[in-house]
């Protein structure tokens, strides 16, 4: 049995949670979610409150019932107070910018690395910080980590971009005899 799945997920003032055919809308003063559900997993939707339970008790189901569980906190999260990520880029000559709806980065290569960002996400640089801010955390984690894989810390000198409160192991360089 799954404990997140049993739990009752509350439903904030200023919030408003629909489900139609599968497709659950969960709207709030931050923006929209949708997300299509399977229908084992039966959801039901109370005044102030949604809970789940599974049709049929299956294998496949007790997994869903906690991961929908999950997916719609997240979506309730997203849409009272949006997600945010933070991404250190460390090192002589890296840079980032934003330029319209690009990420144009200084990452040590012979070329400027230029990353599209979602339209349903707000990207701000400053100096060696990127702050990504969006309602939908698959979204925001999904585009921080995209951006992290270009320059993977290091760890010799510890240069290349890591996430805000990320410890990076550093190793003993060559000793010299």
């Amino acid at each position: 049995m799954s404990r997140i799945g049993k739990k009752v997920i509350a439903i904030p003032a200023k919030t408003e949670v629909s489900l139609s055919g599968g497709l659950l809308t969960v709207k709030g003063p931050q923006g929209t979610l949708s997300k299509d559900f399977k229908n084992d997993i039966e959801i039901t939707i109370g005044t102030s409150e949604i809970t789940l339970v599974p049709k049929k008790i299956t294998l496949e189901n007790k997994a869903l019932w906690g991961t929908y569980a999950s997916h719609i906190m997240n979506m309730i999260a997203g849409v009272t107070t949006p997600f945010t990520k933070k991404l250190i880029l460390e090192g002589i000559g890296y840079k980032s910018d934003v330029k319209g709806t690009n990420l144009v980065m200084s990452l040590g290569f012979s070329h400027p690395v230029t990353v599209a960002i979602p339209a349903t996400l707000k990207v701000t640089a400053e100096k060696n910080l990127i702050t990504i801010i969006g309602v939908d955390k698959e979204v925001v984690g999904g585009f921080a980590a995209n951006v992290r894989s270009l320059k993977k810390p290091e760890p010799y000198k510890g240069k290349g971009m890591r996430y805000e409160g990320e410890v990076i192991k550093r190793k003993q360089g060559k000793k010299t005899a």
